[in-house]
């Protein structure tokens, strides 16, 4: 174990503000296209199906299927013990949207199975969405 902080978003970054204080608020939020509805899970400034600049965030339910994942047991960063399990999640209300998460220790999954989103609060206002198996 090591004393190094824990690396953290930027929390006023103009593309993912939004993002981080809807998760601060126990939220998962998707950018998305006010104008034709079209949903980013990398946020962007525009909307690259109809070029409209008029984003907004918007909630969406948590749930989630197993895309992919890996069990790092080769320390990449000295404030993340191993071994964890690097996921990759499908949005299930939101087809082609994938994010990222880690759980802590080593897990055997099945691509496909049910995750669902939960909030780790990882230091005063700062809260990441994580995945875990669903219940």
């Amino acid at each position: 174990m090591t004393d190094m902080p824990r690396p953290i978003p930027n929390m006023d970054d103009l593309d993912t503000a939004g993002f981080f204080k809807a998760a601060a608020e126990h939220k998962l939020t998707i950018r998305t296209c006010t104008q034709c509805g079209a949903s980013y899970s990398l946020p962007r400034e525009y909307c690259r199906e109809c070029g409209a600049f008029a984003m907004e965030w918007k909630e969406v339910s948590g749930k989630a299927t197993l895309h992919a994942y890996t069990v790092v047991t080769h320390p990449v960063h000295p404030a993340f013990p191993v071994p964890y399990t690097a996921v990759l999640v499908d949005l299930v209300d939101v087809p082609g949207a994938r994010m990222v998460g880690n759980i802590p220790g080593e897990h055997h999954l099945e691509v496909g199975q049910a995750m669902e989103v939960w909030f780790e609060h990882v230091e005063d206002g700062i809260v990441l969405p994580q995945w875990k198996v669903a219940e």
